[in-house]
């Protein structure tokens, strides 16, 4: 199993990476484990990659010795998947829009409805911190409360998710989000869908897709 997600990381990382996410060996992957996290590790690029690479971190942060050194963020996603049994996966990335945002340490508001994905009302921007920092860990579980994606102020960006698959798919979508709030501020002032809008997408997304098909006899 653990060999399986070494696998499914590596893949992450490198589709995080081809879809323009994170410039050069920037940005991070994780994904939880029995006993803690597996994180890529640091200033390797994502094509070179092999599963020993991975590093496994356990929950307490203690790290088995001859691996490789962790990215500088593990923390933040030991922090993240501490307070939010509820994701299995976090990607973070430094991809050009979210970052333009964050740099203004702006949230992006409701100005289309795919935000609902994110499961808040807005897109949040955590206080600044160093990077690689308690404190940035602190700042962006704080900022993120119950949603799954959140801004690092002059920084970058976290999406969370149930699966690598999930969170990778999340932050491309509010990299998207990114996108168009940064154009539509070139125009003027963008209109923001409000909550009750929002209640309705929500609703429309819980039966949103494809049902499964039933097993015909015969």
């Amino acid at each position: 199993m653990t060999m399986r997600l070494r696998d499914d990381l590596i893949s992450a990382a490198r589709r995080m990476s081809d879809l323009g996410l994170t410039p050069g060996t920037s940005g991070n992957v994780s994904v939880r484990t029995s006993s803690g996290l597996l994180i890529t590790p640091s200033a390797i690029p994502y094509p070179e990659l092999v599963p020993d690479d991975v590093v496994d971190i356990r929950g307490d942060g203690t790290i088995r010795p001859g691996q490789r050194t962790p990215s500088t963020e593990w923390q933040l996603h030991r922090d993240i998947l501490a307070a939010r049994p509820d994701c299995e996966a976090i990607v973070h990335t430094h991809s050009l829009y979210c970052t333009t945002i964050a740099c203004l340490r702006r949230p992006i508001p409701a100005i289309h409805y795919m935000i609902a994905l994110a499961n808040s009302d807005e897109i949040p921007c955590a206080d600044y911190a160093t990077f690689g920092s308690p404190e940035l860990a602190t700042n962006v579980v704080r900022a993120l409360a119950d949603g799954r994606a959140a801004l690092l102020a002059n920084h970058g960006m976290v999406a969370l998710g149930d699966s690598l698959a999930s969170a990778l798919r999340l932050a491309a979508e509010i990299e998207t989000l990114a996108a168009q709030f940064w154009h539509a501020l070139q125009a003027g002032a963008p209109v923001i869908l409000d909550r009750e809008e929002l209640a309705r997408v929500r609703a429309k997304f819980a039966t949103y897709g494809q049902a499964k098909p039933r097993h015909r006899r015969g």
